[in-house]
């Protein structure tokens, strides 16, 4: 069961899951969802030992953590890091997770890892001069760089901060990832990962969603669709739940055999008090989408793809396409007022598949026995919140731009 699992990732040339099985990690949390969106993912991921000094956690996403790998095993002290002596708690950690927003903490920790040698993966979002974003760095013995002046906070001890669920969602995959990158002794990035963009103002537009594909990038856009506070939510998916889905897909903890876009739905109303609906159905030429405000496409084939272009492009929606592999990602936005060009065609899609008109192709159930392609669970985190911060953005009047994400360079974004 355990190796089904995790089988796409297994699938990743290099892949190292015993030094994941055998990690201890140290996260040091605030009271927000970071942590905790954190702790879920690593879980999914097949790390199993993770100790956690924060005030709280959210129950969902570590009952979550818990329902999703049978091994897992979290201990959670209460409290804030503020003094040496709770070094104890992090007692033979592979490495610290730093995810609080208190400057006493950040330098600690930082002086723990110089003092012990023991890498720092710092990660934060931050709100400032009508600026918000944030900011990444993995912090090793010899990297005392100037850079370190950027991820310590300017409050010294915990306060009330900026916190945001999408820009946490992006966040803690990109954390994950130099978590993996630690634990399989591969490279981590050089550089300071910064996003920013201006400061979003309260919207209380009401739009219809129409998400296409309920699958890893699926979940992940319901659940920052969810934190951003938007309440109606169309999943279309012909798909149901396998067992090899759930090392990303990680709502669907219990559903194997089920809808995938029924199970996301519904667990997002419970969850959320959402009033979301589901279809159970293929994306297609005859698909109507004049009640939808914006299409979000989350497939994981060129054919609907295209097909998805060139319905948004013939009736003037906003299309926001993200796209993922075992080490990048993508997001392309089509906003029609613009008159630019679609996903399909900045893609290259169509010379790709290599005719112009074409149907979705039909398969039997199960997509990812039908498509076994190698697949994590960062890349789609990072990808997702992409996609809701860029429809936010142009919800706010803001210029979204294409984001492309690799996690094989040092510059990730």
């Amino acid at each position: 069961m355990r190796t089904s699992r995790l089988d796409r990732q297994l699938r990743i040339e290099g892949w190292n899951q015993q030094a994941l099985d055998d990690a201890k990690i140290g996260v040091v949390g605030d009271d927000d969802l970071l942590a905790s969106l954190y702790i879920m993912s690593a879980s999914a991921l097949g790390i199993n030992n993770i100790v956690v000094l924060a005030p709280v956690l959210n129950p969902i996403l570590v009952g979550t953590a818990k329902k999703l790998n049978p091994r897992f095993i979290m201990t959670h002290v209460e409290g804030f890091y503020t003094h040496p002596v709770m070094d104890e708690i992090f007692k033979e950690c592979n490495l610290i997770v730093d995810l609080s927003h208190y400057g006493l903490a950040n330098k600690l920790l930082l002086e723990k890892g110089y003092r012990e040698n023991i890498p720092v993966i710092r990660g934060l979002c931050y709100e400032n001069n009508g600026e918000q974003g944030f900011k990444v760095f993995t912090y090793m013995r010899g990297r005392e760089w100037q850079e370190l002046e950027q991820i310590v906070s300017p409050h010294n001890l915990p306060n009330g901060h900026f916190d945001d669920g999408v820009l946490d969602t992006i966040i803690s995959g990109i954390v994950l990832e130099d978590t993996k990158n630690i634990l399989m002794g591969q490279e981590v990035s050089d550089d300071l990962i910064v996003y920013n963009r201006r400061k979003l103002e309260q919207s209380k537009s009401r739009p219809h969603i129409l998400v296409i594909g309920s699958g890893a990038l699926g979940n992940f856009v319901g659940l920052a669709l969810a934190y951003s506070g938007f309440q109606r939510i169309t999943f279309m998916d012909p798909d149901v739940v396998e067992v090899t889905n759930l090392n990303r897909q990680v709502l669907f903890y219990d559903a194997v055999g089920k809808s995938k876009a029924e199970t996301l739905s519904m667990r997002l109303n419970n969850l959320f008090g959402m009033e979301n609906s589901a279809m159970f159905e293929y994306f297609n030429s005859d698909t109507d989408t004049a009640s939808y405000d914006v299409v979000f496409d989350c497939v994981d084939n060129h054919e609907t793809r295209i097909a998805l272009s060139e319905k948004c492009k013939d009736q003037d929606k906003v299309l926001i396409s993200g796209g993922t592999s075992a080490d990048a990602g993508q997001v392309v936005i089509y906003n029609p007022a613009d008159d630019g060009v679609t996903p399909a065609e900045l893609l290259g899609l169509y010379d790709i598949v290599g005719k112009r008109k074409i149907e979705t192709p039909r398969r039997e159930r199960a997509a990812c026995a039908y498509q076994p392609d190698p697949s994590v669970i960062m890349t789609n985190q990072v990808a997702a919140g992409f996609m809701v911060d860029s429809f936010r953005m142009l919800l706010d009047g803001q210029e979204p731009r294409n984001i492309f994400y690799n996690s094989n360079r040092s510059k990730r974004i």
